[in-house]
């Protein structure tokens, strides 16, 4: 089973928790948070995995905490409201932070969340894309309240994780097997 680490990434109030309690529990919630972790195990493309995802505080008087939070984590979701415009304009921030801290080109997808409250649109969809597409990056409208879009986004970036994992985490049965052949051992009791 491989095991990734994905960083929420974006202002307050977009959604970052919202999405991944909807992710990993399949229910709606609001919680202001500064740091939290939820995980879920899935099957992504006939292959078992364990997602942890980082939820991180967006305000500004967090920045340093979140250094740690993306040298930590194997992907991001980088995510607005596509109900507030400054949100939106504030993705740059937390995508040079990225780049910064880690050492290879980062793998994430942006995200405008809260597409379920179109009639409060203040970002349009080709805005969305026209952004992920020069940042080389994916791009998925969500709605956390109605699960909309929300396990296409982690399965996508799992999906993305492991087609540029140059060395992906061994499987357990694959530690197993390689334990058994250096010990030249006839059987294993655990």
């Amino acid at each position: 089973m491989d095991s990734w680490r994905i960083a929420a990434l974006g202002d307050g109030c977009v959604g970052k928790t919202a999405l991944a309690v909807q992710f990993t529990l399949n229910c709606f919630t609001y919680d202001p948070t500064i740091e939290d972790a939820y995980r879920k195990q899935l099957v992504v493309d006939s292959k078992l995995c364990f997602v942890e995802v980082i939820d991180t505080a967006g305000q500004e008087e967090y920045a340093t905490l979140r250094d740690q939070w993306v040298r930590e984590a194997q992907g991001f979701i980088l995510v607005y409201s596509i109900t507030s415009r400054s949100t939106f304009d504030r993705l740059e921030v937390f995508r040079q932070s990225m780049l910064r801290v880690k050492s290879s080109k980062p793998i994430f997808m942006l995200v405008g969340n809260k597409c379920d409250k179109a009639h409060e649109r203040e970002v349009s969809k080709e805005e969305g894309q026209a952004l992920a597409r020069s940042f080389g990056c994916h791009f998925a409208e969500t709605s956390a309240k109605t699960a909309t879009n929300v396990d296409y986004l982690f399965t996508s970036l799992v999906r993305a994780l492991r087609s540029q994992s140059s060395d992906p985490p061994p499987t357990w049965s694959a530690q197993v097997a390689e334990e058994v052949k250096l010990k030249k051992s006839k059987c294993f009791i655990f």
